[in-house]
């Protein structure tokens, strides 16, 4: 990739746009000339050059916070980047987990916003809420639910109405999270188990 980026635009410097890997959260922006880079690309963490120190820095070089690169990608110009990482501890010199003092919370943008959707309508216990009158129902009901639609599932993948299909998927998704939600949890604690997973 390094032929194709054009450090010449800016004087030297490309901005690199940081982002977690998990949370999708963008952790903070650098700037990075071409010994930073080839310095990132064969370490695999993160370095930039200072501006104000006017020197090469990797991300964690004195606090241990590091930035495992899991990807690099270059935009459509050429002249920034987009690194993917695993931050080790808050990314911030000021402690907080991004450079604009968010919290690390997972984004899974629409199943997100279906989570906080479900959240509200457990605790707003409305007479025309369906999750309202699940929860009412209880857990066993919930979990029955999840059970009749895994089923309504796997019929429908072995016939050949995709749209069917698609919709019961849909069905299993939501009462799903409905059931995470009965028992406390939320999507962000069954990816750490597949987190833990991974080798």
């Amino acid at each position: 990739m390094i032929e194709k980026i054009d450090f010449q635009k800016s004087n030297g410097l490309i901005p690199a746009v940081i982002q977690d890997i998990t949370t999708l959260q963008v952790l903070m922006l650098g700037y990075m000339n071409e010994e930073a880079y080839k310095k990132t690309e064969t370490e695999q963490k993160v370095t930039f050059f200072s501006r104000t120190k006017n020197r090469l820095w990797t991300k964690g070089e004195e606090s241990g916070n590091f930035l495992l690169v899991k990807s690099m990608a270059l935009d459509c110009d050429e002249d920034t980047l987009l690194i993917m990482v695993e931050p080790i501890g808050p990314t911030c010199h000021k402690g907080t987990k991004t450079c604009w003092n968010e919290e690390g919370t997972t984004n899974f943008g629409l199943l997100t916003h279906l989570e906080t959707t479900i959240k509200d309508r457990w605790e707003s216990d409305s007479a025309d809420s369906y999750v309202a009158s699940l929860k009412k129902k209880g857990t066993h009901k919930i979990a029955q639910k999840v059970g009749e639609e895994a089923v309504e599932v796997v019929i429908e993948a072995l016939r050949s109405d995709d749209n069917l299909f698609l919709e019961e998927s849909a069905d299993l998704l939501f009462h799903y999270l409905l059931l995470l939600k009965a028992k406390g949890y939320s999507l962000n604690d069954v990816l750490l188990v597949l987190k833990s997973r991974m080798k």
